[in-house]
């Protein structure tokens, strides 16, 4: 690992990958995840962990929190993040492509940068079936946008269901708050993102539930219908009124997103 090796743009678009899915407090060369992709960049966790803190000194989320990160940033680290304000979605899926170029991750591998533990490949059993090279371009372009969405909004919840406190990675999902398809704009906003298990997910895609100005979770009179049942009670009534669960080093859902699914979403 050669000391003052200068950072490529391929490696400062991974850089921004991580950068993206950890919490400003994460920027630890101790950090297992820091560790990880400095191996895989030949570079050490502190040369990682110093380029992580310096991107921070870029984040407007950052300075309204007065918060502030190490300030020699290149003029590459200037450009980059330009690229991503300007084009997230392209430049997001870019840098997990090659995030998982990194690992070597086959196109049916799941790879993913869990806070705290490290970077996991999971190799599948089973790969996708294959498709045409039109509908493979955009449909890699897509997934890899959404596999960063979710690493994102997974780790920005500490993995764990912001309702139910569920912490099984394989039961969780990134919801949207204003969905994909209408809101581009908004596609991959941490803001607009919450951590639900997949039957709370399914409730509030469809507007069974919602959640009010205190982030309180809201029962919709159609999933109210349905009782007296058990299943109905234990994982909605059980938790309704209470609000959600937000690490305190995460900025939380927009609270005009929520405002938008109140009112357009829910069927209250």
């Amino acid at each position: 690992m050669a000391a003052g090796k200068r950072w490529t743009r391929e490696e400062l678009l991974v850089a921004m990958n991580v950068y993206r899915k950890l919490p400003f407090g994460q920027f630890d060369q101790r950090n297992p995840v820091v560790k990880d992709v400095a191996r895989m960049l030949e570079r050490t966790p502190s040369s990682l962990a110093m380029k992580l803190s310096n991107l921070a000194s870029l984040d407007p989320a950052h300075r309204a929190r007065s918060i502030k990160g190490l300030k020699k940033t290149s003029s590459l680290d200037k450009e980059i993040w330009a690229e991503f304000d300007e084009n997230q979605e392209q430049l997001a899926a870019i840098s997990e492509e090659l995030f998982r170029q990194l690992f070597a991750a086959k196109d049916s591998d799941d790879v993913e940068l869990i806070k705290g533990v490290g970077v996991k490949l999971e190799r599948k059993r089973y790969p996708a079936p294959p498709i045409g090279p039109t509908e493979k371009s955009t449909s890699v372009l897509v997934r890899r946008g959404q596999q960063f969405f979710r690493q994102m909004i997974l780790n920005a919840f500490d993995g764990r269901c912001c309702v139910t406190g569920i912490g099984i990675r394989d039961l969780l999902i990134a919801s949207h708050i204003k969905p994909w398809g209408r809101f581009p704009e908004s596609r991959l906003d941490v803001q607009n993102g919450l951590c639900l298990s997949r039957l709370h997910d399914a409730a509030f895609d469809r507007g069974l539930i919602s959640f009010d100005d205190d982030c309180r979770l809201m029962l919709s009179r159609k999933l109210k219908k349905h009782l007296p049942q058990a299943a109905i009670e234990q994982n909605f009534v059980a938790y309704e009124g209470v609000r959600i669960q937000v690490p305190e080093d995460a900025l939380g859902p927009n609270m005009e997103f929520l405002s938008f699914h109140r009112e357009v979403v829910f069927r209250g």
